[in-house]
């Protein structure tokens, strides 16, 4: 599976972006796909989760309420759609899958991360 995310760009404090993450290969549909972010020498962070059916979702704390996570399956797309950012929101974003241990942040594959950065 390769994973290709856009979307990222520079908005102000309060606005909305969309990241996409589109997948090659055919079994897209059987793998958990999500989101992390890394800042500059910090660690990875997970940000959001979802199922291979779309039905389960998970989120971090810091942007819960804020990030919505959706699948495409037919379109072996992934969004993150992000609202009322924040400046502390300005890092690389990155997509990645896995079958079974995304949420402890492990994923056989990433894809090649898009900034995004916040402006106040």
């Amino acid at each position: 599976v390769q994973l290709q995310a856009s979307g990222g760009g520079l908005v102000q404090a309060g606005g909305s972006l969309r990241l996409s993450c589109v997948a090659s290969g055919r079994t897209f549909s059987s793998y958990v796909m999500g989101w992390f972010r890394q800042a500059p020498v910090k660690e990875r962070e997970f940000v959001a989760a979802i199922s291979w059916s779309g039905g389960g979702t998970y989120y971090s704390d810091s942007v819960k309420g804020r990030f919505t996570i959706s699948r495409d399956n037919a379109e072996n797309t992934v969004y993150l759609q992000m609202n009322s950012l924040k400046p502390e929101d300005t890092v690389v974003y990155y997509c990645a899958a896995d079958k079974s241990q995304l949420l402890a942040g492990l994923a056989t594959y990433w894809g090649q991360g898009t900034q995004v950065t916040v402006s106040s």
